[in-house]
């Protein structure tokens, strides 16, 4: 039986705000946001209001290997479809020594693999870099038929966009 631990929280009191309370994820504690005229029950009941909604957020951050393959299936039934075969990658995996590129792609194995960078994105960018591999599984290189296949998706340009604003603002190249 695993035993979660309750995260070491911070409380930061602000004069400037008025209503709203907020908090995230500082490494291993948690910084929440309150009012500085909150009593100390409302500040009690807050963080403990702030602790289960950050845990439902990561909960459904929690992307897992199977669902990537799932979705890969579904990105292949809808730009794909008369690829059949030759677009289905034997297997798809988040991992984690991916820093200087979004995803990877070995057509001699049908292997894929994407950043884990790119898991806490929307889903669209998602879609565009698993799109953007399973391309690679019929054509290797960066030419024309391969961005002609990506661009069958309807929000890669406005992905690719995102991808470089990150990358921008990262340093990453």
């Amino acid at each position: 039986m695993a035993v979660t631990r309750k995260p070491v929280v911070e409380v930061r009191r602000s004069q400037r705000r008025r209503r709203t309370v907020s908090a995230y994820r500082d490494g291993e504690r948690v910084v929440v946001l309150i009012p500085d005229q909150f009593s100390r029950a409302e500040e009690s009941e807050w963080v403990d209001r702030m602790l289960a909604r950050l845990a439902a957020r990561e909960g459904r951050l929690a992307r897992s290997d199977a669902e990537l393959l799932a979705r890969a299936a579904r990105l292949i039934d809808l730009y794909l479809t008369e690829y059949g075969s030759a677009a289905a990658p034997a297997s798809v995996r988040w991992v984690t020594n991916q820093n200087g590129r979004w995803g990877s792609c070995t057509p001699a194995d049908r292997t894929i693999r994407i950043s884990h960078r790119v898991q806490d994105m929307p889903d669209w960018v998602i879609d565009y870099v698993l799109l953007h591999e399973l391309a690679h599984l019929i054509v290797p290189s960066h030419n024309a038929d391969f961005w002609a296949l990506v661009a069958r998706y309807p929000r890669s340009e406005r992905a690719r966009g995102y991808l470089e604003g990150v990358a921008a603002t990262a340093a990453i190249p």
